[in-house]
């Protein structure tokens, strides 16, 4: 399976996808992607308000820069899929602000011994994307040694090493043939 992302550009807007398989059961991939304590520590966050439930809140403080989201849920059905709004004010990278629409779905497999995990983000504007893109891979490589329990590795560092892979525009497709 390949780990790379890829950006679909939709005009002035965009759609992230990432897969990934991860060797745990949904219900521990669940914990981490969607509970106060289990982003804490792959997404960064200093804050995390979770309201589980459709048309509750999901309110985070995350990553590096500290960006606030709020959003409301549009998905919840434990273990398999969330879907939330996420929603940032202006600021200087983001000088439109963002109104997108992040989606995890999950499947099990392997006698439930392991789990897949579509990662979706839509809406997104296009230049945002371009940095979301490396961005949130570095992201999914620290849930993994979090499920792990591994180091989880610097996310600025992992950051810089995969934005030289990744090609401005697009997906992963660079010469390499990665």
């Amino acid at each position: 399976m390949a780990r790379w992302g890829v950006l679909r550009d939709d005009g002035s807007f965009a759609t992230l996808t990432f897969a990934r398989e991860y060797r745990h059961r949904i219900e521990h991939v669940w914990d981490a992607i969607a509970t106060e304590s289990g982003l804490r520590e792959w997404l960064l966050c200093s804050y995390a308000a979770i309201d589980g439930r459709v048309g509750g809140r999901f309110d985070l403080v995350s990553g590096p820069a500290r960006y606030r989201s709020t959003g409301t849920i549009l998905t919840w059905d434990p273990p398999r899929s969330l879907e939330y709004e996420w929603n940032v004010a202006p600021v200087p990278e983001m000088p439109q602000g963002e109104r997108a629409i992040f989606r995890f779905d999950l499947a099990s497999f392997d006698d439930g011994h392991a789990t897949r995990l579509d990662v979706t983000y839509r809406r997104i504007t296009t230049q945002t994307a371009r940095g979301f893109l490396p961005g949130l891979h570095a992201y999914l490589d620290r849930l993994e040694a979090q499920l792990d329990g591994a180091v989880v590795p610097d996310w600025m560092e992992r950051f810089v090493a995969l934005r030289a892979e990744y090609p401005e525009w697009s997906g992963h497709e660079t010469d390499s043939g990665q």
